[in-house]
């Protein structure tokens, strides 16, 4: 699996290449750290494109720091009008919930980005949905061709050239 920076949804890159994940911590909703605007850029027109369309295409939440506290969480694919998921909110797609038990550090959930029913809107971003006060969450989301399917782990910060 590669992962392209341009496709994070929950983390950050630093210049030295080091990936630091979002933390999730309390009761309610979040959106991730990042969203992805999906309009083209050229050839006329702001409707953005289907992402779903075509190929699977996937998100992957890896649980970095196992929450702690609180109950369960649920992981949501979401698309709106605006960069900040505020603005005619759709759901693409969502795992069921997950216990607090079930999401151990090191654990990765795949999320298919389904071809919406729906008209595609512009911006996309992964919305967090915890139970309870969830504690001490932290996780990295990306958008993928393929989910990962084994549990290696290799050092980060290397470059391809």
């Amino acid at each position: 699996m590669i992962l392209d920076g341009l496709l994070l949804l929950s983390g950050a890159v630093s210049a030295t290449n080091v990936l630091t994940p979002q933390t999730v911590n309390g009761a309610g909703s979040f959106i991730s750290s990042n969203t992805i605007d999906i309009a083209p850029l050229l050839l006329g027109g702001n409707q953005a494109g289907d992402m779903g369309a075509g190929e699977n295409v996937y998100v992957e939440v890896s649980v970095v720091t196992a929450p702690t506290a609180g109950t369960s969480v649920s992981f949501e694919l979401v698309q709106a009008d605006d960069a900040a998921i505020t603005s005619n909110v759709q759901v693409i797609s969502a795992t069921g919930t997950y216990t607090v038990a079930q999401l151990p550090a090191g654990t990765i959930i795949g999320l298919r980005w389904s071809p919406s029913p729906l008209a595609p809107k512009r911006y996309v971003a992964l919305r967090y949905v915890n139970t309870g006060a969830i504690a001490t969450a932290s996780y990295t989301a990306a958008v993928v061709k393929d989910i990962q399917s084994t549990r290696l782990y290799f050092k980060s910060g290397f470059t391809v050239a």
